[in-house]
């Protein structure tokens, strides 16, 4: 259906891919992996023609409609839903809009117009059939619900409907094409959890083959039948979801580092044979055979070293206090929305709570109450009097850097006593090497950029951690350092994050936001999950119970009735 076959790609700055081959086939979903920088999105841009490939080719059909779905959403937040689905059908929506045109003018128009309008109406309406445009308001209409949309929300703007939202138009959109392919680019990115797992149930469905890039690793896990990892330039495929392809990875290296030593201590042998026999009379001829063989020999490589990764632990703080934050009879809206109504909620020393809910319920308004950057309607959210000191990350925490200074700079004017070796230890082990400390931070990537923030906010302190979307622009290593991290802090810590791997590896409390009460489920995220299944299990027993309560008591009102009679 579609292979690149030994792409490579060079840029000004350096060599991104150097030897990329894999293929997609009927069935297929992909997960293409690996670090920030390791040119994923770039494989997907030369798939689409965007990019050309400094060498290697793409096969494919000439006839091969792909669908591409981008980490910005293409939308227009001035048109109506209807409006946007429309514009997949070029051709067909400016032939639209001309006799909707036409319509309009054939009713001012003197006869001698009149007559060349209708003309044109006649040729344009032909055209539109052929286009099936008269059929293209039912396939809009069929793609709505499946989308989750109301048919009435057709005519309501797209700047009235969320982010999430906004992504299932781009995927309907998309979709309406009847793509071959999907490449889907981070399609999880500031999603709620609702959203992704509606999102994964909807692509479990689709036939079409798809392939995604993302750093969700429960994303991949739950949706992918084959990973493609892309380091230091070189794909390697694997069968199955990402857990099946870390322990086959594990196992690979494993094998060959075994194949590697084996080989060493026989070349080693061989050696000392051929070193000690050399001058001798008697067995010179053999030692020079063997030489020959050994130069013969081809070498098994040493596996290399996984990619650099990040190792971190939270300096250092005093104990707190048992009581850590406080949320008492809390109160607060924003308009006309009330998003906590007398909520409680009491965090004591060593809690890792993650708090769930879908977006717009509440959640970083909730971690900036605590932190008082805002001040609650009525009732409490405060930190605790004993000994509680604060670290605050919050979401668009890398949007507070300045851009003007440098990476170096960043760091040394936080802490302007440690010498620039010091700074440059910290930052190495944020991936900041070489001549990457001096660029300026405007001239950063996204990801670059949030582990700048992260390195900054562990210079200083802190007993409670208070994270707000942390892992966003992260990469993979990336999340698993701070996880590691985390799970070695001894303090307590409050998380806001849609990534449910990083919550079900950081958390040990969960509590979710639900119709502006604070629900705590004392127990990780898989322990929430099941809790979740048991409610939703008790509610349709409950439910299936009161119906047949009710086809009871009407049957016995209509019995009554009859011995009335």
């Amino acid at each position: 259906m579609l292979r690149l076959e030994h792409i490579s790609k060079i840029y000004p700055t350096g060599e991104v891919l150097k030897d990329v081959t894999w293929e997609v086939k009927t069935g297929d979903r992909i997960g293409l992996v690996g670090v920030n920088g390791a040119g994923k999105s770039t494989q997907l841009k030369i798939i689409m023609g965007d990019m050309e490939p400094t060498s290697g080719e793409i096969i494919r059909p000439a006839s091969l409609h792909i669908g591409y779905l981008t980490q910005e959403f293409e939308v227009d937040p001035s048109r109506t839903v209807r409006e946007e689905f429309w514009m997949v059908f070029e051709e067909a929506n400016k032939v639209h809009h001309r006799l909707n045109q036409i319509h309009h003018d054939m009713e001012a128009a003197d006869p001698e117009t009149l007559d060349k309008l209708i003309h044109e109406l006649d040729d344009l309406q032909r055209k539109f059939e052929a286009l099936d445009g008269y059929g293209l308001d039912t396939r809009i209409e069929k793609i709505m619900p499946e989308m989750g949309f109301e048919l009435e929300d057709g005519d309501r703007l797209v700047s009235a409907f969320s982010g999430g939202w906004q992504m299932r138009m781009s995927l309907g959109k998309i979709l309406l094409q009847k793509p071959d392919i999907l490449l889907l680019d981070e399609p999880t990115n500031h999603l709620d959890l609702e959203t992704i797992e509606w999102l994964e149930k909807y692509l479990k469905g689709l036939n079409t083959p798809m392939v995604i890039v993302s750093h969700d690793r429960e994303f991949l896990d739950r949706l992918c039948n084959q990973i493609v990892e892309t380091e230091r330039g070189i794909s390697t495929s694997y069968l199955g979801n990402y857990s099946t392809y870390l322990q086959q990875k594990q196992e690979l290296q494993e094998a060959q580092l075994s194949a590697y030593e084996r080989q060493q201590k026989e070349l080693e042998k061989q050696q000392v044979f051929v070193d000690r026999f050399r001058a001798s009379a008697t067995r010179s001829t053999q030692a020079k055979s063997r030489e020959k063989q050994l130069d013969k020999v081809e070498r098994i490589e040493a596996p290399t070293s996984s990619v650099r990764s990040l190792h971190f632990r939270f300096p250092p703080s005093s104990r707190s206090g048992r009581e850590v934050v406080t949320i008492q009879n809390l109160v607060h809206s924003y308009d006309d929305k009330i998003l906590f109504l007398d909520a409680e909620l009491f965090v004591e020393r060593g809690d890792r709570i993650a708090f769930l809910g879908p977006n717009g319920a509440g959640k970083s308004t909730l971690l900036r109450l605590i932190m008082g950057m805002e001040t609650p309607s009525d009732g409490i959210a405060e930190i605790g009097q004993h000994n509680v000191i604060p670290g605050y990350f919050e979401q668009n925490q890398a949007e507070a850097l300045d851009l003007k200074k440098s990476v170096l700079d960043t760091i040394h004017d936080e802490v302007p006593e440690w010498k620039n070796e010091e700074v440059r230890t910290l930052l190495g082990r944020f991936l900041f090497s070489g001549e990457t400390v001096f660029k300026k931070v405007e001239s950063l990537s996204g990801g670059e950029k949030a582990r700048l923030a992260l390195a900054k906010m562990l210079l200083q302190p802190a007993n409670l951690l208070i994270l707000d979307e942390p892992t966003n622009h992260l990469d993979i290593p990336a999340k698993e350092m701070l996880e590691e991290a985390l799970q070695n802090y001894d303090g307590t810590v409050l998380i806001v994050s849609h990534d449910r791997y990083f919550i079900s590896q950081a958390a040990n409390k969960i509590v979710e936001i639900r119709d502006g009460e604070l629900i705590l489920y004392r127990g990780d995220y898989h322990y929430y999950l099941d809790k979740i299944e048991e409610e939703k299990q008790k509610t349709e027993q409950e439910k299936i119970a009161a119906e047949q309560a009710a086809k009871s008591a009407a049957k016995k009102a209509k019995q009554k009735a009859k011995k009335g009679k």
